[in-house]
């Protein structure tokens, strides 16, 4: 705790040599209350200072009572908190809590940076009694569960509630914009070129990675368009020792999605449903046919995205400066998007409908709760999920610009009015500013949760896809995602600590960098310069990387440091699954259609992430990761 406050100390004077201003009181006024309240101040009550000042930065004003807990400054009227008052006073008006008309950018960025630094912060379990506070807290974890349920009934009320006439509506969009992508992949579906694909993570059934590819429970809904004999075996000579050992699921005997909560921020965990085998093997062979035919499409593609970020917050940008482009942040997403909303897309398309319907998971075991029957379409976990969602928005934001327009939009003038000035990644969205009132409208009316607190277009502040600006400013901050390590032992806090200073280093937060620098020193016998692409852990530098000596045989450059080390565990594959699994990987099966490897292609590979010659040996995520002493290339 002691090494987080004094990161925060270095970091709140650097930024206020910056600004002109003083940091001391603030200074002491955080160390007195991370005394008394601990690592909560610090990643729970500082964040949620930091959102009320986006909030104030978007409408204009200070408004006292969104920070509660923050005494006002002295003299003040109206309510500007003591707490960097140095640095607020640079951006509001001391005496009406306005907006400046020419606020200080430079104090923006700190007051963001120095109340969101430790927002993101996670704790590993076992150090839970050294800090006072786990990662997810039984009764935090108790009411995610119960949220996640309470999410499945508002599902159920939205649908309930919803006027045929706006599913009408709803369904014309979507078949105006999805059209040729649904039919392509209804035309995969039906004449089999489906490829299936496992990957490293869990499933439900507890299968371990290389076990999964001698599954033999599938579904009964599954069977009717993914046959078990065409999915699980190379070919069909091995059908008679698939008969012996298939166990069909009936409805009512498969396996539910297992809910689990993983760490997001201090306060409030992350849920996410664990698949069963069968369920995820054929998603992700949906998956790849949908990302075959979104990938054709050039509309779609620039509009929607799934592996880039970067467009939405260059739009994210432009509205920062323009006032024409607003962002949204939706709550619950992905537990949001009914099934019936999925449904009324693809109805109209058979084979798809049953793929889509049948890899689909019915049911959920929530902690506490037993067993629920799901009316979401998916939640995090499955690999439809992030898809389908984006689908679903992108509807809805033309659905509310033609509401606003009053006026039906045909496909032409959606390409040629809005392909730059709408776009999905996920729960970001950018809308023209507008429509965004009626965009807004319309998420709601279908059950969604727009995030009020973090969605904005009335003022020049913006925020999409983990990036923030103010008037064509990026104010973007750097975090702290773990706390910092105290031996050398601890990897992934070594890891985490090094890509921190060096992010703080690229931002320009030179001194705090430094600060890092002497505090890994103590921890790592060998810190050296390195480039950003050297597989050492070490300082990036504007002035480059250093090395001692030269290879003996390729005489390029080597430096001594320590690089990460890990092996997945042990678990032999052989037999029909073995086979199976290399004929996948080789794109040589000739029942999924398969001519030739798809590496070049940006397309989900046949494999799990890491593939090796031993992957018949060894398969899934490292359980555990350490850090080795050597001489690596720093560049």
């Amino acid at each position: 705790m002691k090494s987080l406050m004094s990161l925060w100390s270095c970091m709140a004077e650097e930024l206020a040599m910056r600004c002109c201003t003083s940091a001391t009181a603030d200074i002491t006024y955080v160390r007195s209350r991370t005394e008394h309240e601990g690592l909560s101040f610090l990643g729970i009550t500082l964040a949620n200072f930091g959102k009320a000042v986006e909030k104030w930065l978007d409408q204009g004003f200070v408004v006292p009572s969104d920070c509660p807990g923050f005494k006002q400054a002295s003299g003040s009227l109206n309510g500007l908190p003591a707490f960097l008052s140095g640095f607020l006073g640079r951006v509001f008006s001391p005496s009406s809590g306005a907006l400046l008309d020419d606020p200080d950018v430079e104090a923006i960025y700190a007051v963001l940076q120095l109340t969101l630094l430790f927002s993101k912060i996670a704790l590993p379990a076992e150090a839970s009694n050294g800090h006072g506070l786990q990662v997810v807290t039984p009764g935090r974890e108790r009411l995610a569960m119960s949220e996640y349920v309470q999410c499945e009934q508002d599902v159920k009320d939205a649908d309930s509630r919803l006027d045929p006439s706006y599913m009408e509506d709803f369904r014309r969009i979507s078949a105006l914009l999805y059209g040729d992508l649904f039919a392509k992949m209804d035309s995969d579906i039906r004449y089999g070129r489906l490829i299936p694909k496992h990957g490293p993570g869990a499933v439900a059934d507890r299968l371990t990675s290389n076990g999964k590819w001698n599954q033999r429970s599938w579904p009964a809904r599954l069977q009717e368009v993914m046959p078990a004999e065409e999915f699980l075996i190379p070919n069909p000579s091995f059908k008679g020792e698939l008969d012996e050992e298939l166990d069909i699921l009936e409805p009512g005997s498969e396996i539910p999605v297992r809910v689990i909560t993983v760490p997001k921020t201090l306060d409030k965990p992350r849920i996410i449903a664990i698949e069963p085998t069968a369920m995820q093997y054929a998603q992700q062979a949906v998956y790849r046919s949908f990302l075959e035919a979104w990938d054709e499409d050039g509309f779609l593609h620039q509009v929607i995205g799934f592996d880039d970020q970067e467009p939405n917050r260059l739009l994210a940008r432009e509205g920062s400066y323009s006032g024409n482009l607003a962002t949204l942040d939706m709550s619950e997403a992905s537990d949001r998007v009914s099934f019936e909303h999925v449904l009324a897309m693809i109805q109209d398309y058979p084979h798809l409908l049953a793929a889509v319907s049948g890899s689909r998971s019915r049911k959920a075991r929530v902690p506490g709760f037993g067993v629920i029957r799901l009316a979401k379409f998916a939640s995090m976990g499955s690999a439809l999920c992030f898809p389908f969602e984006a689908l679903v928005f992108m509807t809805l934001i033309l659905l509310g610009i033609e509401r606003e327009l009053s006026a039906p939009l045909s496909r032409k003038q959606a390409v040629s009015l809005f392909s730059e000035q709408v776009r999905v990644f996920g729960d970001d969205l950018i809308v023209p500013r507008d429509y965004v009132l009626s965009v807004v409208q319309e998420l709601e009316a279908f059950g969604f949760r727009v995030n009020l607190s973090k969605s904005f277009w009335t003022g020049r502040f913006r925020e999409s896809c983990g990036r923030m600006y103010f008037d064509g400013a990026d104010v973007s901050v750097v975090r702290v995602r773990q706390v910092l390590p105290t031996r050398r032992q601890d990897a992934s806090g070594v890891v985490a600590a090094s890509e921190f200073r060096n992010l703080a280093y690229w931002s320009g937060l030179w001194k705090t960098a430094a600060w890092m620098d002497d505090y890994l020193r103590k921890v790592l016998k060998h810190y050296p310069n390195v480039a950003p692409t050297s597989p050492l852990i070490g300082r990036e530098s504007a002035l480059g990387y250093q090395f001692q000596k030269l290879d003996p045989n390729l005489h390029s450059p080597l430096t001594k440091g320590y690089f990460e080390v890990s092996q997945s565990p042990r678990d032999p594959l052989d037999g029909v699954g073995a086979l199976t699994k290399c004929l996948l990987r080789t794109g040589s099966a000739p029942q999924f259609g398969l001519k030739k490897p798809d590496q070049d292609r940006n397309l989900p590979q046949f494999d799990v992430a890491s593939v090796d010659d031993e992957h018949l040996e060894r398969s899934g995520r490292p359980e555990h990761v350490s850090i080795k002493l050597g001489w690596r290339s720093p560049f």
